[in-house]
């Protein structure tokens, strides 16, 4: 049975998916992590996503943060991602520099290749073009960071060269593993991915087991990992309140869930929490099922997330609150002080 053995920190995920108008979605979102702080978690990340209301609506990640931030005074605060290839990224590394300067250096700094098709029509790039944008939008902002002449003699001010060792990259891949490896970056692991046409019912953890083993091969000498592993996890005081939450949250996504390249998952309420990798119920249910995933042994950190159930703002606070209490330290969590400090080590 998995034990997370190597768990440094626990973090909490908000998509800000709730069901109102976007100020109140924001203020929700806010509440969450503060509550998060409040429950002893390390860590609270959110995404960002352009245009797309059913995927989360926050285009401007770092006002958001800045907004938590001053709300907030331990825990890290982190991008989970920064869709770099549609950003310019010198303002990328001069708004991270300014956030984790007025954070007190809270800020992790996540990016990927993500966002839609049509996000990238909007910004005038091509989609097939994203990996190669992002390798150089991403080589500017480390540069940038560490304080490197720019094209034109000027650096950055603020630089902020600490965040170079708090750069996470997503990837579904190996290779992607291998890159962020390479270059001693956090790694940063989905919460589900498409099953291959070759291995239709593959577990996630047969999935990123080649990930995680990519990234540790090309990790530099002496360079400690930072593997952070995002899952869908939803816990309530009552079973049956919790597993038609779900029912209700997993059918609504069915949809979107197959159109992102997911195999169409069967109609029954168990159909779908294997499909999209759920871990829903009781906190003994809870624990039950993330011990059976293996990936989790080698994690330096795990973020949870009620995506895609999608609960009531309530039940994601006491989830928040089961999580903290009794789901994380039964994995071998222990509340401490890993939020003060960088998650670097």
């Amino acid at each position: 049975m998995t034990r997370l053995k190597n768990l440094k920190r626990l973090g909490f995920f908000t998509r800000l998916l709730d069901d109102a108008a976007p100020e109140e979605r924001y203020r929700l979102a806010a509440e969450q992590i503060v509550h998060a702080e409040k429950a002893g978690l390390d860590s609270a990340w959110i995404a960002q996503h352009h245009f797309h209301e059913a995927e989360g609506g926050l285009p401007a990640p770092f006002a958001f943060l800045g907004f938590v931030a001053a709300q907030t005074s331990r825990i890290r605060l982190g991008t989970g991602i920064v869709t770099l290839p549609l950003e310019n990224p010198l303002r990328v590394a001069e708004d991270a520099a300014v956030l984790d300067l007025l954070s007190n250096g809270r800020f992790e700094l996540g990016v990927g290749t993500g966002g839609n098709p049509s996000a990238f029509a909007a910004f005038g790039l091509d989609s097939a073009r994203r990996a190669e944008i992002f390798a150089d939008n991403l080589d500017i902002v480390r540069h940038a960071l560490a304080g490197a002449p720019l094209a034109g003699g000027d650096t950055l001010y603020p630089t902020r060269p600490q965040l170079c060792d708090r750069i996470w990259q997503a990837t579904f891949s190996v290779s992607g593993g291998a890159r962020a490896g390479k270059a001693g970056d956090g790694l940063l692991l989905s919460r589900t991915q498409p099953r291959s046409r070759e291995a239709p019912h593959a577990s996630l953890a047969e999935i990123q087991h080649p990930i995680i083993d990519a990234y540790l091969d090309a990790l530099p000498p002496g360079r400690e990992p930072r593997i952070m592993a995002s899952r869908s996890v939803f816990a309530a005081d009552d079973r049956e309140e919790a597993l038609r939450l779900a029912d209700i949250g997993l059918r609504r996504a069915r949809a979107s869930f197959i159109a992102g390249g997911h195999a169409p998952p069967g109609d029954t309420l168990s159909d779908m929490i294997a499909a999209f990798d759920t871990h829903v119920g009781t906190p003994d249910d809870v624990i039950t099922s993330l011990r059976a995933d293996s990936t989790l042994e080698r994690v330096t950190d795990l973020v949870f997330q009620a995506h895609s159930i999608d609960p009531p703002h309530r039940f994601i606070l006491r989830s928040i609150e089961l999580i903290a209490e009794k789901v994380a330290p039964a994995l071998g969590w222990t509340k401490g002080t890993a939020a003060g400090a960088a998650l670097v080590d």
